[in-house]
């Protein structure tokens, strides 16, 4: 029996680490790679090694030899090539995008005159090798046709939409700045989160959400239900400007933690605490608008101005109990947005600084891409079969 060609490829992987060890992995990441390519370009052409098939949408057509330049060394590898057809490996350019973008960001960094030393170093160890200029110039011009037309592609309906924004350190007119990435998410009709749009501002005053807003507007988003986010001047201004008939709910999180700021002691703050979560775990609208009252008269005595920050500010929380059970726990929080919080972290600590608005808005992009990519081919977020959808109807 002629054996399969995973378990070839399997048996060489072994040998090459029994063999070689750790210096072996440049080798190793090429074999494996070279399997991943040809199962692409088999799965493109519809059409197994000399098959014979209607659907065959094209015909192998050899290999191109290619170095990898890669953390681990240059990794040699056997480029699929196809006739009849466009074809080229997602799992290179997958792998390459945020590693490009990161290159970019620092070479740019060392051309503007940022820690020389510093730079280098940061390059040769996250990156492998050294970047020319000739380099940045080509790989900024790729990455940012690639990442604009991704950042402007069009959009359709989204029941639900958080916004977040966070800060950056990036050189701004002859100075340092915090600026402001805003971006924001989205959950599709089939219950798939998506990433719908990043921006890089000045701050996040209501000029700035303002435009952010209108540019997902004008891509097509429509049929928003809800809106999640925390509760910042300039972004509810913006949202009530341009989607102020849309339900609004405030971070439920967030809330918790400013309602412990309003305490005046250590022990008041886990009473607080504790208070106002088993407010938000309300099996409904009515049962936390009663312990809310409670809890309001509770503390009008000892601490009053934490009783009218309650009064005020609490009930901005409840706009979830009019939405699908099955969803309260995942729209009651922004909490959807800390992973790509995480990863945009991850990425941009090692930069430290950016040169200019553009560098982190390349980079900043290339994470999203990835964590979206991810998303709409990953397991749904939500569930919003026929269920789902009549019980949102009735709570409407």
């Amino acid at each position: 029996m002629k054996p399969r060609e995973e378990d070839t490829v399997m048996e060489e992987v072994c040998a090459i680490l029994a063999e070689q060890g750790l210096p072996g992995l440049p080798e190793l990441l090429g074999r494996l790679l070279n399997f991943a390519m040809k199962l692409e370009r088999t799965d493109a052409i519809g059409a197994e090694p000399y098959e014979r098939t209607e659907d065959r949408q094209g015909y192998a057509n050899g290999f191109k030899p290619k170095l990898l330049k890669t953390r681990v060394g240059l990794v040699p590898v056997e480029i699929p090539q196809v006739r009849g057809m466009s074809f080229y490996p997602q799992c290179l350019e997958r792998g390459e995008r945020s590693e490009k973008a990161l290159k970019a960001a620092l070479a740019q960094m060392y051309l503007q005159g940022v820690s020389t030393r510093k730079v280098t170093r940061i390059v040769e160890e996250l990156c492998g090798l050294e970047v020319t200029s000739t380099q940045v110039s080509r790989i900024t011009q790729e990455l940012d046709e690639e990442f604009s037309k991704w950042r402007k592609r069009p959009l359709s309906a989204m029941p639900y939409v958080f916004l977040d924004a966070r800060y950056e350190k990036v050189r701004y007119g002859g100075t340092v700045r915090d600026l402001a990435v805003l971006w924001a998410i989205g959950v599709t009709p089939d219950g798939h989160r998506e990433i719908l749009g990043v921006s890089v501002s000045l701050s996040e005053a209501e000029v700035h959400w303002r435009a952010f807003l209108k540019g997902l507007r004008d891509r097509g988003l429509t049929d928003v239900e809800l809106i999640i986010s925390d509760d910042h001047e300039g972004l509810k201004a913006a949202r009530k400007s341009l989607f102020g008939s849309i339900p609004w709910q405030r971070c439920q999180f967030h809330l918790a933690q400013n309602a412990q700021h309003h305490a005046t002691s250590l022990d008041q703050r886990r009473e607080v605490a504790s208070d106002v979560r088993d407010i938000f775990n309300a099996p409904d609208l009515a049962a936390a608008t009663d312990r809310l009252k409670k809890t309001v008269e509770k503390y009008e005595r000892i601490s009053p101005k934490l009783a009218t920050w309650l009064e005020e500010s609490l009930s901005e929380g409840f706009t979830v109990f009019a939405f699908p059970k099955a969803h309260q726990r995942k729209l009651r929080t922004s909490n959807v947005l800390e992973r790509g919080n995480r990863e945009i972290k991850r990425r941009t600590r090692v930069a430290t600084l950016f040169p200019n608005e553009e560098s982190c808005l390349r980079l900043v992009s290339a994470v999203l891409i990835e964590l979206h990519e991810e998303w709409i081919t990953g397991k749904r977020y939500l569930d919003m079969t026929t269920d789902s959808q009549l019980e949102r109807k009735e709570a409407a």
